[in-house]
């Protein structure tokens, strides 16, 4: 017996998740300096929570959330967070700066911990899981300097960085085991940059050969 056709407005509409590397490490382990250099090579996109927040339409209902925690000095709650940057980086591919179909995701900034990363999975399929592993003592040192660099005097304040530090111990180094093993890729972030992006471009270059025909993405 032929099985009964089911309405399809009863089904949501789903969408393929996007071809995903995250760019994973302590503040100042160079992750924005890394994606934006990948950015650049043709076949990838680079996305930050920077990005988002800072081109988030105030006036949306979901921008009217953001910023009324934000702008009251609260923490915005996790799923706002990750609604935000869903609806962010939807409008990136519907105006085709983003293209889904022959790029792969650079994401760095998010997942910023583990409740994130559980809700971040209907919208990205993490291919590899880029760990960018730096002596946290010499991040202080780093992180000092670019805060007076960048003229953010507050930002070079031990305490404050320290704070972060401590921030992404607890909180964001434990999305390392929502992953599987074999999908993270750790390199040494204390060497130069030129070396660190040699072996990013070593890790990613199978997955972008992938997408340009030799196989499917697995």
């Amino acid at each position: 017996m032929t099985a009964p056709i089911e309405p399809l407005v009863n089904k949501p509409q789903k969408f393929p998740r996007y071809n995903t590397v995250l760019l994973f490490g302590a503040p100042g382990s160079g992750k924005g300096t890394q994606g934006k250099i990948l950015n650049g090579i043709p076949g990838f996109f680079h996305s930050s929570t920077g990005d988002m927040f800072r081109q988030l339409d105030t006036q949306s209902e979901m921008g009217k959330l953001f910023w009324g925690y934000a702008g009251a000095g609260k923490l915005v709650p996790d799923d706002i967070v990750v609604k935000s940057w869903q609806q962010f980086i939807k409008g990136m591919a519907l105006t085709n700066k983003f293209l889904p179909l022959s790029q792969i995701l650079i994401l760095d900034g998010m997942p910023r911990n583990v409740e994130q990363a559980e809700m971040l999975d209907e919208t990205i399929d993490v291919k590899l899981v880029i760990y960018l592993k730096a002596d946290l003592p010499r991040m202080v040192d780093r992180l000092r300097q670019r805060a007076v660099k960048e003229k953010r005097f507050d930002d070079a304040d031990d305490a404050v960085i320290q704070r972060r530090l401590e921030i992404y111990e607890h909180e964001t180094r434990p999305v390392l085991e929502h992953y599987a093993a074999d999908k993270i890729v750790p390199i040494d972030a204390m060497q130069t940059q030129i070396r660190v992006l040699t072996q990013i471009l070593q890790a990613v270059a199978p997955l972008r050969d992938q997408l340009d025909g030799a196989m499917p993405v697995a």
